[in-house]
């Protein structure tokens, strides 16, 4: 194993465990732990057992475990091989057992067309319509109006392009919010200190991209930003995530 390779490793490692943090501080002393898998050039971050077998996290509604995650992250360096990097990312939602998801936010770094942050629906109108009236407490829509267009699942929803995607703070509170699902005490505090944290990292790999920008707003709120000496060497335009569907 390298000293990069190690490294990323210890990066990943301190993902599972924010994500573990998250998960639990939400959902519950009980969630499956996030662990981090080596496996090569990439590292997994998923919920296992102790065998490495991949786990879904159960979320109750009314005290029913009738939803589950499954959330899957594919890590790697960045462009710099200086921070750690999300090269593929899965959030589905399911319903019980059932194979098939219901929504999938999905993450792929190096796709444009599709876009790379996008979500698909699945779930038909009345799966969709049973869990907003199961959720008494939260806050069913009347109707559900949504056509049964074909293969509705092939659709790849933009969801704000690579920089400011939904995280997996997202995914629960819109679960809290459409399905009243079952939470441990203090959920909220965990849910807003984690998404404060995942948006100035999304902002400041923002910055990355265009630090022009970031130094022309910077100056108009009164810092003074001066332009670098040596300017590091720049991927082409074309290439910067900031500005990728």
């Amino acid at each position: 194993m390298t000293e990069g390779t190690s490294k990323l490793d210890e990066l990943a490692a301190a993902f599972a465990d924010d994500l573990n943090a998250l998960t639990r501080g939400v959902l519950g002393e009980d969630t499956p732990r996030f662990a981090a898998l080596n496996m090569g050039t990439r590292v997994q971050v998923m919920p296992i057992a102790g065998d490495e077998r991949e786990l879904r996290i159960p979320v109750s509604i009314n005290g029913e475990p009738v939803l589950s995650l499954r959330a899957r992250y594919f890590c790697c360096w960045d462009g710099s091989s200086t921070f750690l990097a999300t090269d593929q990312a899965d959030i589905h939602l399911h319903y019980t057992e059932i194979s098939d998801p219901l929504i999938r936010f999905e993450y792929v770094r190096k796709s444009k067309e599709p876009p790379g942050a996008h979500i698909q629906v699945h779930a038909h109108r009345d799966e969709m319509a049973y869990l907003l009236r199961l959720a008494d407490a939260g806050r069913p829509k009347q109707g559900l109006k949504r056509r049964k267009l074909p293969r509705l699942s092939e659709m790849h929803l933009p969801v704000g392009g690579h920089r400011m995607r939904p995280a997996l703070e997202d995914v629960l509170l819109f679960m809290k919010r459409e399905f009243a699902i079952e939470t441990a005490p203090g959920w909220r505090k965990v849910i807003d200190d984690r998404l404060r944290t995942w948006r100035e990292i999304q902002l400041m790999s923002a910055v990355r991209d265009a630090p022009e920008a970031a130094a022309e707003v910077l100056r108009a709120l009164g810092y003074t930003v001066q332009a670098p000496t040596v300017i590091r060497p720049r991927v082409p335009a074309e290439d910067v995530k900031l500005y990728w569907p």
